[in-house]
């Protein structure tokens, strides 16, 4: 005869041999064990005061380029690089004044992208594969941050500067006999201390304010933080009520380093960073003012949505553990007309 074997159903059942743990005492576990481990981690990620409130590290790279007498960086076509990463809003004014003031084929360009470890050149070169191996060929022993953006020198394989609002202004005045757009002035001697005025405050309460919201570590930080940046903003827009730039008719540098931040506010910052207020499209005039900007001349080429939701969602594990990364927001009016060429003289948005 043929052996018989039961059917699933007939199967017997294994026992349990305990219960499952009730979700309050999971949670409780899940609170004792993340929080630490959350802590050390936004402590390595974004250095904070006592009161947990963001400290953004200083630049270390500080050279100028000009062509004062005896200096060593001189203004010369094909010489510089720019190091930058796409998502990165610091990196990303650098493009912008480079693509303004028409210096694509005088400063060359490499990206890179995040890594858990730092940041890797999309195209390894010769000698370097890694920003943390560029640092190294500038500066042998060198220990601090590697951060983009960076101006490298070809010539003597150092960096000039990695600060971007040191970079930018260099990129504006410096490279006028090789730019494309030499009489574009995005920093006027007349409107310098107005420029300087707004830089400070947006620097402040907007460009570092968002980080001072997503990276705080306490709930008071946070508020404060969250406080004067929406302040800035409602400020912002009420200035935009009447004038079309900041600082009257024309942009200045001053909106380049409010635009980069205005680009990824609806993308990353809003959610990721808890800047949930408004959105920048909430806005009577700001999400006018984004797209102004967006529209000028070379900037859209500088923008890549994509990257930054990619690198901010997918990269800052303390901040998203999930590495979810959301579908949205949808972007593409930025592309259609604004109407704010009526506040500015004739309609023109460059300065001739």
């Amino acid at each position: 005869m043929t052996s018989q074997t039961p059917s699933d159903a007939e199967k017997p059942k294994a026992k349990r041999t305990g219960k499952p743990l009730p979700p309050k005492l999971i949670i409780w576990l899940g609170k004792l064990i993340w929080t630490p481990m959350w802590q050390v981690m936004m402590s390595n990620l974004a250095p904070r005061s006592k009161s947990g409130e963001y400290i953004r590290p200083s630049s270390q790279f500080r050279n100028f380029i000009s062509t004062e007498e005896g200096n060593l960086y001189l203004p010369e076509a094909g010489r510089y690089r720019l190091y930058v990463g796409m998502s990165c809003p610091w990196a990303h004014r650098t493009l912008v004044v480079r693509a303004l003031k028409g210096l694509e084929d005088a400063i060359a360009l490499s990206i890179v992208s995040p890594l858990d470890s730092g940041w890797a050149l999309d195209q390894p070169e010769a000698e370097i594969r890694t920003l943390a191996d560029l640092y190294q060929l500038g500066e042998p022993g060198y220990s601090g941050r590697s951060t983009v953006p960076v101006l490298w020198d070809t010539q003597t394989q150092t960096i000039v500067n990695n600060e971007s609002a040191e970079v930018i202004v260099m990129l504006n005045s410096e490279f006028n006999a090789i730019a494309t757009h030499p009489t574009l002035d995005l920093y006027p001697e007349a409107l310098k201390p107005k420029i300087d005025e707004w830089n400070e405050k947006i620097y402040h309460s907007v460009n570092n304010g968002v980080y001072r919201c997503g990276f705080a570590q306490t709930q008071e930080a946070y508020d404060v933080a969250c406080k004067q940046l929406f302040n800035t903003l409602d400020e912002i827009d009420a200035i935009l009520e009447k004038n079309r730039y900041l600082c009257g008719d024309y942009p200045t540098l001053a909106d380049v380093r409010l635009f980069t931040t205005l680009f990824r506010f609806d993308v990353a910052y809003y959610g990721l960073f808890k800047c949930n207020r408004r959105r920048i499209q909430d806005y009577k005039n700001l999400g006018a003012y984004l797209s102004d900007l967006y529209q000028l001349p070379g900037v859209a080429s500088t923008c890549d949505q994509e990257s930054v939701k990619r690198d901010y969602y997918g990269n800052l594990f303390p901040l998203n553990p999930g590495g979810i990364i959301p579908s949205g927001p949808d972007l593409t009016n930025i592309s259609e007309p604004h109407g704010r060429e009526m506040l500015g003289k004739a309609g023109r948005a460059i300065r001739p």
